[in-house]
C-alpha cells in the first residue's frame, strides 16, 4: 500500500501556513518552517512495517497548488492520504479532501490534528474524508489504520479513536492494537521526511543547518487552557523516551547529518532526574561541543543549578512562555506560576549563558488596554535590561477542544464560529482591545525588541560570522512580524 503524509499548498495573499508541528496557526510574511515531528515519526513507523511512504508537504516545498494537485494525483497516485488540519484551514482542506475524492475515488483520505480531534464529526459531515483519527498519537493510529485497510493479520476492527462513515452513521473504532510506548517506534528517517527542508528556514537557529527532536508527548504540565496540544496531550498522559534514546539520536544526527544545532518541540523539556541524566550524558558524550541545544521550558520549572547544568551541556535557546503578566490572566490560563517568578526565571536562565525567548498574547476578553500595556512595558524592560533575546507576539484564539474555547462558548465570548477566521488576523472574541488595537499590541511587543540598548549590546557581542548572520536575520524575522500584523484581511 501506497501512503502520501501531506501538506497540501494553501496560496493566499496573507502569507505562508505555519502549518505543521505549530501549536498555534499562523500566516506568516518570513516563514519559519518548522519539523513536523508526529509526521514524521508516522512516516518512518509506516516505512519500517513495509509501506510505500511519500513525504508530501508542498507548503515547505513551496509548491503551487496547480502542481500540487498534479502531483499527487498524476505521479504518486497513493492508496492513503493522511493530512494534519488546524481549525484556520480546516475548510480549505475539506475542499481539497472533496477534490482528492473526485479524481482518486478509490484513495483513502484521512485527517488528523487538534481541530478534528475536537470536533471529529464534523469533518465527516462537511467533506468526503474517509476517517478522521484523533488524539495526538497518529503515527500509531495511522500504522493502525494502515494494517487495518491492508487486511494484516490480526487488525479486524477499525482501531480506537478513529471516526468514519458506516452505513451512513458515523462510528468510532474503539480497539487499541499498539502500545503507545515512545521508545518502540524507529528513530525518525531524515532522509525519507526531507529534513532539509526544514534545516535553514527557522528563526530558532542560529547554527546551520538545524533541525528538531521530541523527547516526549508533549507537556508535563499539559494544563494551560489556551493550549490546543492539550486537546491532543492532556499533562496527565505526558510520555517521554529515555535519555539515553535521545543522545543516540543526537549522535546520529551529528555524525551522519552533521547537524550544528537542534530544537527539542516537547511542549515543556523533561525536568528533574531525566533533565540531569540528558545534560550529563550530552557532556560525557562531548556532543556538547559539536551541537547546540535548545527546548521548551516553563516559568518556575528549574533552579539555578539546573539552569547551570543546561548552559554547560551547550543549551543556547530557551522559549518560554510568559503568555500575560496579570497574575488574573496567568490563573484563568491554568498556567501554574506567579508573576513574581517570570523574571527570576529569565534571570536564571541568562546567568546560565542561555538565551531566553517569551511568549507573550494579547486580546483577552477579561484583560483591559493597561493589562496588556504592562505586558508591553515588561517585554521592553527585560530587552533593556538584557535578560531575554527575544520574543513571539500572538493574538489569542480559542482554540476548540481547549478549556478556553469552552469558557468563550460558556460565556458568549465568542464573535464568530467561522473556523477561517481563527487564523490570528483579528480578534473572534469580544475584548476591550479589539482587532485593530490587538494587532497595534502585537506590533509594540515585537517593537519592544528595537530598544537602543537591546540592538548595541547584540552589535557588541558579535564574535563570528554566524553571530552577524543570525542578527540580521532576526531582524528581518522582526520586521517581517511587524507586517504580518498589519496586513488587511484578504477578500473571501
Amino acid at each position: 500500500m501506497k501512503i502520501a503524509v501531506s501538506y497540501p499548498p494553501l496560496n493566499s495573499d496573507k502569507g505562508v501556513p505555519l502549518l505543521s508541528q505549530n501549536r498555534q496557526f499562523q500566516w506568516f510574511h518570513n516563514p519559519t518552517y518548522i519539523y513536523p515531528m508526529i509526521p514524521a515519526s508516522a512516516a518512518a513507523l509506516l516505512a519500517e512495517n513495509g509501506y510505500k511512504v511519500f513525504w508530501d508537504d508542498g507548503i515547505a516545498e513551496g509548491l503551487e497548488y496547480p502542481e500540487w494537485i498534479k502531483r499527487i494525483t498524476g505521479t504518486y497516485k497513493p492508496d492513503l492520504i493522511a493530512f494534519e488540519t488546524k481549525t484556520p484551514v480546516v475548510k480549505r482542506h475539506w475542499k481539497i479532501v472533496d477534490e482528492l475524492k473526485m479524481k482518486l475515488p478509490e484513495t483513502k483520505v484521512v485527517l488528523m490534528g487538534d481541530h478534528v480531534t475536537a470536533f471529529p464529526e464534523e469533518s465527516l459531515k462537511n467533506c468526503k474524508a474517509d476517517y478522521v483519527i484523533t488524539g495526538g498519537d497518529y503515527d500509531f493510529s495511522l500504522l493502525e489504520l494502515s494494517n487495518y485497510l491492508s487486511g494484516e493479520s490480526g487488525y479486524t476492527e477499525v482501531p480506537e479513536g478513529i471516526y468514519y462513515l458506516k452505513d451512513g452513521v458515523i462510528s468510532r473504532g474503539s480497539k487499541r492494537y499498539l502500545e503507545r510506548d515512545l521508545n518502540s517506534i524507529p528513530m525518525i528517517d531524515r532522509d525519507l521526511t526531507f529534513w532539509k527542508l526544514y534545516s535553514e528556514k527557522n528563526g530558532n537557529f542560529k547554527y546551520l543547518p538545524g533541525t528538531y527532536t521530541m523527547a516526549g508527548r508533549d507537556c508535563w504540565w499539559g494544563r494551560c487552557s489556551f493550549c490546543s496540544w492539550t486537546t491532543l496531550f492532556p499533562g496527565s498522559s505526558f510520555k517521554t523516551v529515555t535519555p539515553t534514546r535521545l543522545l543516540d539520536e543526537i549522535g546520529i544526527l551529528i555524525e551522519k547529518y552533521h547537524v550544528k544545532e537542534i530544537f527539542d518541540d516537547t511542549g515543556c523539556f523533561p525536568k528533574g532526574e531525566w533533565l540531569k541524566e540528558f545534560c550529563k550524558g550530552m557532556i560525557e558524550r562531548g556532543y556538547h561541543k559539536r551541537v547546540v541545544m535548545g527546548c521548551n521550558m516553563r516559568v518556575g520549572a528549574l533552579n539555578q543549578e539546573e539552569w547551570n547544568l543546561m548552559g554547560k551541556a551547550n543549551f543556547r535557546f530557551v522559549l518560554i512562555g510568559l503568555e500575560s503578566m496579570n497574575q488574573k490572566t496567568l490563573d484563568r490560563l491554568n498556567k501554574g506560576i506567579k508573576v513574581a517568578q517570570i523574571e527570576e526565571t529569565m534571570k536564571m536562565a541568562k546567568r546560565a549563558g542561555l538565551e531566553p525567548h517569551i511568549t507573550t498574547m494579547v486580546g483577552y476578553p477579561w484583560e483591559t488596554k493597561n493589562d496588556a500595556g504592562e505586558t508591553i512595558a515588561f517585554a521592553k524592560r527585560m530587552f533593556e535590561e538584557g535578560w531575554i533575546d527575544s520574543l513571539q507576539a500572538t493574538i489569542v484564539v480559542p482554540y476548540p477542544g481547549t478549556p478556553m474555547f469552552a469558557e468563550a462558548r460558556r460565556n458568549g465570548w465568542l464573535l464568530t464560529e467561522d473556523w477561517d477566521r481563527y487564523d490570528m488576523q483579528e480578534s473572534v472574541w469580544k475584548s476591550e482591545v479589539g482587532t485593530e488595537e490587538v494587532k497595534v499590541f502585537s506590533q509594540a511587543l515585537y517593537k519592544a525588541a528595537l530598544q537602543p540598548k537591546f540592538i548595541i549590546r547584540k552589535i557588541a557581542r558579535i564574535r563570528s560570522f554566524a553571530d552577524f548572520i543570525f542578527l540580521i536575520r532576526a531582524g528581518l524575522k522582526v520586521f517581517g512580524h511587524l507586517k504580518d500584523f498589519a496586513r488587511k484581511r484578504e477578500t473571501p
